[in-house]
């Protein structure tokens, strides 16, 4: 203790800071401590969460529009404490969106606006606008589905601007359209000016509170208390509130959401975020040209009347006029809110693709688990919906789209776990091959002779045998989710080579070499392969597949449906890779 004693003797010598300190916690709060004069601390205290967490969030983080989601994804699923990092620092801003309304009331009610404060409401009505524009900025920077729409929505508003909308708009996007000079700016205003901006404004706004005191709601009541340790107490009970509350919702809704990766080709719901959700509604009713008035004109009007109160309130019925107006404005918004959330709610089309859009998040973050590729994490959802645009008319994924939704009818073969051993086990099985999970519902399951041989000669193979079948047909196709247990089972492999032949596949079937002239279905060397799988969707009528047997399977390559890239893209994610 003596030596702690020495050490803060030592720099209060240097600082004076033994004054500073004494000075803070006896100020002098007339009529004593309240609970509402705990806001401007919440929010201070608030605001150190969000910078602390930042600036960790900030050493995972990589602002280009190829590597940003990824880098969310890598925070959120491999940083050591970076799920809870993240869901501390979303949760938190949305908590402080609150405590602004709520500071904001108090210093209205109480009439902390008149003079001499002026300034530093002023102060404070500018840090309210700088905080919502870091929840806006901060919005984007996963760079998924929900942020990228929801900041097209905003910027779109700002284009609006009469005279310099276009000018800002292509400021902000840094071009005429979203992309990666976007996200590099709005990481730019996140993480570095309009931080500095909040610290600089924060630091005016508690010194003039310092200059001129606390200002009580008249009568007082009480009599005058230092703010040690009365109000002390009150500030860190309700800074701790705020800490269980956002905790809470960090745990309640499991972090924060990441949806897919922003993918600008798609028709995504657009919606803002909630506390911007009023204005959004607020548009609906101002269609056209007439847009400006509800975008720029009308919500100016309300700022300037916000920003002119301390001028307004100056009389009595100027300062009630303020009271009303401030809860004018907040009913007329908490009206709209409801409004724009119970009309989404009932719109069916918005619902439906709000679950195509967390399908396609759950399938993008379940698939990243096994690396993303060098492209992006993006690249990973294109073989699914270019299945789902594509196939899934005829085939199934696992009995759905490939992105989750239903397929009506399916009348092809699922193809989930093409080639697989666990796939071919089941597809060689007299009573599986007729269903409708295999060509039950083709014109194969009649013109083929491939049932009744199945239901001959299968009857009397032994399961060790059939097993070995399935190893060599299955090896062919060298998938990635295999390799290991295809180099360990090279005797099974050629022993099913050698029953291949003995039970008569051979007759109809090419397993190790192929010739037109010699078989009559499709050739199995390489089956499931990336090639032999290139080669039939590029045209299953050529005479190494179904030929003239082919049941409505589009030449997808041949007859220019589908580019090489994008059959690529739909053989890969097939294949597993």
């Amino acid at each position: 203790m003596e030596q702690i004693k020495k050490l803060y003797d030592w720099l209060d010598n240097r600082t004076g800071i033994r004054d500073h300190i004494r000075e803070t916690l006896f100020e002098n709060v007339p009529g004593g401590s309240r609970w509402r004069y705990v806001w401007g601390s919440t929010l201070t205290f608030a605001l150190m969460i969000q910078f602390i967490t930042g600036i960790f969030l900030w050493m995972g983080y990589s602002p280009s529009g190829q590597t940003a989601w990824e880098s969310v994804y890598y925070i959120n699923n491999h940083m050591t404490g970076g799920h809870f990092l993240r869901g501390l620092h979303h949760w938190t801003a949305q908590v402080m969106t609150v405590l602004l309304v709520l500071h904001l009331m108090q210093v209205v009610i109480d009439g902390a606006y008149r003079a001499p404060r002026e300034v530093n409401f002023w102060f404070g009505v500018i840090l309210l606008k700088l905080t919502l524009a870091l929840s806006l900025t901060g919005y984007l920077l996963p760079w998924d589905q929900k942020g990228y729409w929801a900041t097209k929505v905003a910027t779109d508003i700002l284009g609006g601007t009469p005279l310099v909308g276009e000018y800002l708009k292509t400021l902000v996007l840094g071009g005429s359209d979203y992309g990666h000079h976007t996200l590099t700016r709005f990481f730019a205003l996140h993480a570095g000016i309009l931080p500095i901006s909040v610290i600089a404004l924060t630091a005016g706004h508690i010194y003039l509170f310092r200059r001129h005191g606390i200002h009580p709601k008249k009568p007082l009541k009480g009599p005058d208390e230092f703010f040690w340790p009365e109000q002390v107490l009150k500030d860190a009970v309700a800074c701790l509130a705020v800490l269980v509350t956002v905790l809470v919702l960090h745990f309640s809704f499991n972090g924060a959401h990441l949806d897919a990766p922003a993918d600008p080709s798609t028709n995504y719901p657009a919606r803002p975020d909630w506390y911007f959700l009023f204005l959004f509604q607020f548009l609906k009713y101002f269609p056209g040209h007439w847009e400006i008035l509800g975008a720029i004109v009308l919500p100016g009007i309300a700022m300037t009347l916000v920003f002119l109160m301390p001028i307004i309130g100056k009389s009595e019925k100027g300062h009630k006029f303020n009271v009303g107006l401030l809860f004018g404005i907040l009913v007329f918004a908490a009206v709209l809110t409801y409004a724009a959330v119970n009309a989404d709610k009932n719109n069916e089309s918005l619902q439906a693709s709000k679950a195509q859009a967390e399908r396609e998040a759950a399938l993008v973050k379940k698939m990243a688990a096994n690396g993303i590729p060098p492209e992006g994490a993006l690249a990973l959802l294109q073989g699914p919906k270019l299945f789902a645009a594509h196939c899934a008319s005829c085939h199934t994924y696992g009995g759905e789209d490939g992105l989750g939704g239903k397929v009506d009818k399916p009348s092809a073969p699922d193809l989930k776990g093409f080639a697989s051993r666990e796939y071919l086990t089941e597809l060689l099985h007299p009573e599986r091959y007729g269903s409708e999970k295999f060509f039950g519902n083709t014109a194969h399951i009649k013109k083929s002779k491939m049932l009744g041989f199945l239901e001959d000669e299968f009857e009397f193979i032994e399961e060790s045998e059939m097993d070995q079948l399935v190893k060599a047909i299955s090896a062919e196709a060298k998938l990635p989710s295999q390799v290991n247990l295809d180099k360990s089972d090279k005797s099974d492999i050629e022993a099913g080579h050698e029953l291949f032949e003995e039970i008569g596949c051979v007759d109809c079937h090419a397993l190790g070499g192929w010739n037109a002239d010699d078989y009559s279905a499709p050739d199995l060397t390489g089956y499931g392969s990336r090639e032999w799988m290139m080669g039939i969707v590029h045209n299953p009528e050529h005479e190494r597949f179904y030929g003239s047997k082919n049941d409505r399977m589009p030449a997808f390559g041949r007859d220019e449906k589908l580019t090489r890239k994008q059959m690529e893209r739909i053989v890969d994610w097939l294949r597993g890779e």
